[in-house]
């Protein structure tokens, strides 16, 4: 139930901090980690190892969102 959890509060999150973009990467990555969350327990319940790979393809995906992310707010930042 975990996974439950970390996607409502992260989409709760995304919707209340629509003009924060600092807090929207941390929720999205939050509704991102439920959701791999969720892959990996059905994963290990069906015993099936592609859900196991896809996961590893999730947690790559929202680390590279995250440093584009940031390198977009650094960039802001120093043209301001």
């Amino acid at each position: 139930m975990l996974y439950t959890v970390l996607l409502i509060t992260g989409l709760t999150g995304f919707i209340l901090h629509r003009g924060r973009v600092i807090f929207m990467l941390v929720c999205l990555e939050m509704m991102l980690l439920g959701a791999t969350l969720l892959i990996l327990a059905s994963s290990s319940l069906f015993d099936d190892i592609a859900g196991q790979a896809y996961a590893v393809y999730i947690i790559s995906v929202a680390g590279a969102e995250s440093a584009i992310g940031l390198g977009l707010i650094v960039a802001r930042g120093r043209a301001l």
